[in-house]
């Protein structure tokens, strides 16, 4: 078989797709990106988001560092926590989560 003759059966192979083909490919993708990271991460945020909203004094929370305290007051933008001995004043997109019962924090590991 000669080299043109190789390409030319190569060439029969492939699926030739227009630019509609393209075109559905990419809008296929994008849904589909859509509804396997984009939904989901909007709606763990929007989650969170009310569950920062709804810490009032006495929750018992965690911070993104690991810190386990109470909230001790609530500002427009800063919590003041108590951990210990230790009183903090932290920012109010730093709470992870906020702790219903102590079984919580061995269950979440």
């Amino acid at each position: 078989m000669s080299t043109n003759s190789t390409q030319l059966l190569l060439q029969a192979q492939q699926p030739q797709q227009g630019p509609e083909g393209f075109i559905i490919t990419m809008v296929l993708m994008i849904i589909i990106f859509y509804f396997l990271l984009i939904r989901p991460q909007t709606k763990r945020e929007k989650d969170r988001r009310k569950m920062v909203d709804a810490l009032k004094s006495g929750d018992s929370v965690v911070t993104r560092g690991g810190v386990v305290g109470s909230v001790q007051s609530v500002k427009d933008t800063t919590v003041s926590i108590r951990s210990l001995e230790s009183k903090f004043e932290v920012e109010k997109h730093s709470i992870e989560r906020v702790i219903a019962d102590k079984s919580d924090l061995k269950d979440n590991k």
